[in-house]
């Protein structure tokens, strides 16, 4: 569940250029670019491909990322455009990969509290010039 809103900005950043188009593609067969095609350009992205079929004139695609989540791609079979990406995340599995940036991204260190004349740890706040 803790995986839940990197994968929804995910999922709008990714839908946003097209939020009042429908899911389907138009393309002419004509300019259809071979299945094979369709696969290698998922494997270049580090996804492994179980499953090509044909939905709404799109080419869907299923497989896995190199981490073992199950991905699922919707492409614009001319272009070779992603029209949709879902991710079911691995329990602690690493989302940074599908967020931009997210990765190297140095971790939150706790520090020390500053030091404040009016607060004293273990004493009660001091209030004015008491």
């Amino acid at each position: 569940m803790k995986h839940a809103l990197p994968l929804a900005v995910l999922v709008a950043l990714v839908t946003s250029g097209a939020a009042f188009a429908d899911d389907d593609c138009n393309s002419p067969m004509s300019q259809w670019q071979p299945r094979e095609a369709a696969t290698s350009y998922v494997s270049g992205l580090g996804i492994t491909a179980d499953r090509l079929r044909i939905d709404d004139g799109c080419y869907e695609v299923r497989g896995r990322d190199s981490d073992g989540n199950r991905v699922e791609l919707k492409l614009d079979p001319a272009t070779l455009a992603l029209v949709e990406l879902e991710i079911r995340f691995q329990s602690g599995a690493d989302p940074s990969r599908y967020l931009p940036g997210a990765r190297g991204q140095a971790a939150m260190v706790p520090r020390a509290p500053v030091a404040n004349p009016l607060l004293t740890p273990g004493t009660a706040p001091q209030v004015g010039g008491n």
